[in-house]
């Protein structure tokens, strides 16, 4: 469902990847293939398929493979501008730097970081960040432990094993619904989630949004492998007319 005509989306995508080498050795971290395809072009085609219109990749390692991978973005279905680091500006300053290439407009802005996988509606999103009158709303999705959980009886016996449980927690997600005034509150160096969401948590101003959809960062082989078994899984469905 589409949530605005005028809706523009930042991605931070200048990210290095050393834990995913030798896969990021001649490319950046979005850029690593699953099913053939870029993390990134998955997002792109998400955030098009929300009604996005104009995307601003922040880029800096090996920029010029993203470039030229995705142009500007015609063939997506969304104009892509590019806002190039000339030295590292960490990701609130790269929100900052990528802010420059968007067009005027009342609509809040969408921010994701590259190396997110995920697939919601962020139709209810926005407009929950609007009923709030948020300064930024941050998407939160379970946290899902990467070690095993031994279950106990009381005393003291093994009654049972669980592997990657959800436990009782949220973390962020890595997409954030921004309204236009946070802009000169972002870092020119520097992270957001260090400087400006605390500042806005003291002031009442930063909305959390749940989302149980799926959604996985990718920084390990392991994460590669748990997101190509997924979209694996999506590709059966669609096959079979699930």
């Amino acid at each position: 469902m589409a949530v605005s005509d005028d809706l523009q989306a930042i991605i931070l995508a200048g990210g290095k990847g050393e834990r995913l080498r030798p896969y990021t050795d001649d490319r950046p971290k979005p850029m690593v293939l699953i099913l053939e395809k870029p993390i990134l072009e998955y997002q792109v085609r998400w955030l098009a398929s929300q009604g996005v219109r104009r995307i601003v990749i922040s880029c800096g390692y090996l920029h010029q493979v993203i470039q030229d991978y995705f142009g500007g973005g015609e063939k997506f279905g969304v104009e892509i501008r590019y806002a190039i680091e000339e030295a590292p500006l960490g990701r609130g300053g790269g929100i900052k730097l990528a802010w420059n290439e968007l067009e005027p407009s009342n609509a809040p802005v969408i921010a994701t970081n590259g190396d997110v996988m995920t697939s919601f509606d962020l139709a209810p999103m926005v407009q929950a960040h609007l009923d709030a009158g948020a300064m930024a709303t941050i998407l939160l999705t379970p946290f899902v432990s990467q070690y095993g959980i031994v279950d106990l009886a009381d005393d003291g016996r093994v009654i049972g094993f669980r592997s990657e449980p959800v436990l009782p927690y949220w973390i962020n997600a890595g997409v954030y619904v921004m309204d236009r005034a946070i802009r000169e509150l972002l870092p020119a160096k520097g992270d957001h989630e260090e400087h400006t969401f605390p500042r806005l948590a003291q002031e009442g101003k930063l909305l959390a949004y749940k989302s149980g959809n799926f959604w996985r960062t990718v920084d390990t082989v392991k994460d590669l492998t748990t997101v190509k078994e997924y979209l694996t899984k999506q590709l059966m469905k669609s096959y079979l007319g699930q």
